[in-house]
């Protein structure tokens, strides 16, 4: 499977701080935004990348994430000159997708707890799957009405009166219909391609899948300044008191076998001295001892 990390628009909700660099680029707590998506996808055993974002940013990009071989990776970027909609990244990225399934990850959802996502990509074969969320406002998002059985019966983009509480977040992962899916879209009366409707036209098709995300799940949508906020004290929190790193892209390389020990050792070594590089240390003291 590819995964394309989405990380475009004007971030216009976190003015002024966007005028200096992209929202993927703010940092959240300790690490620039755009690192815990693409540790996701990381965790899920995506090695090809897509990152999409304005001509503007991307250079920013490619020299803090390079080609993505020190991860065992390979990143791959590609331009988004106008933001028209989340869908809008499949047609920008049909020749990098090719004849191969996707999972596509917005740049400002950060996810924390359990293996639910490493376990859905690894059962992954065809149609799509997405995820619910429970939320309190669901009227913000793409929401998931079910079945009393748990079956989804109908999504509806930022609803007046949602039939749940429970939003679409962030990560979706598509067979290779969506190319076509994607190119045959219509704009809707916003004038964007809807991430809404390509699940819709899944779910017509009766091959969409929906996981409902249980407690003690987290899903942090950092757009706003209070959001962004908010997810920096949460990952703060956690990394205290865990002591370990939500978002670290060496530490989930490694863990996946896309890197060596050894490579994850020599990494390190050319880090400055922070705690960040120290952490890492501790995570090659631990390889060394298993």
């Amino acid at each position: 499977m590819k995964g394309i990390l989405l990380a475009g628009g004007a971030g216009s909700r976190l003015y002024p701080l966007t005028l200096v660099a992209s929202k993927q680029l703010q940092p959240v707590y300790d690490k620039p935004m755009v690192y815990y998506p693409l540790t996701t996808l990381i965790e899920g055993g995506v090695r090809e990348i897509c990152l999409i974002s304005t001509p503007h940013d991307l250079p920013r990009f490619r020299q803090l994430l390079g080609d993505g071989s020190q991860w065992g990776l390979r990143i791959e970027y590609r331009e988004q000159a106008k933001p028209e909609g989340i869908a809008q990244a499949f047609r920008i990225a049909d020749t990098f997708i090719g004849s191969d399934p996707v999972a596509l990850i917005l740049g400002d959802n950060i996810f924390y707890g359990g293996d639910v996502f490493a376990r859905a990509f690894s059962e992954f074969s065809q149609g799509a799957t997405i995820f619910g969320y429970h939320v309190n406002d669901p009227e913000r998002y793409g929401v998931v009405e079910f079945s009393k059985e748990g079956r989804a019966l109908s999504i509806e983009e930022k609803p007046k009166q949602p039939r749940s509480n429970y939003a679409v977040p962030g990560l979706y992962l598509y067979d290779n219909e969506i190319v076509g899916i994607a190119r045959d879209l219509k704009p809707s009366a916003r004038g964007e391609l809807e991430i809404t409707d390509v699940n819709v036209e899944y779910l017509q098709r009766g091959t969409l899948h929906v996981h409902r995300l249980a407690r003690g799940f987290a899903w942090l949508d950092a757009g706003t300044s209070s959001s962004l906020h908010d997810a920096g004290a949460f990952v703060q929190t956690i990394e205290k008191r865990q002591g370990i790193k939500v978002g670290c892209p060496e530490e989930a390389a490694f863990h996946r076998g896309f890197i060596s020990a050894q490579q994850l050792s020599d990494l390190v070594q050319k880090l400055p001295r922070c705690e960040y590089r120290e952490y890492l240390e501790g995570v090659v003291r631990e390889a060394g001892q298993s």
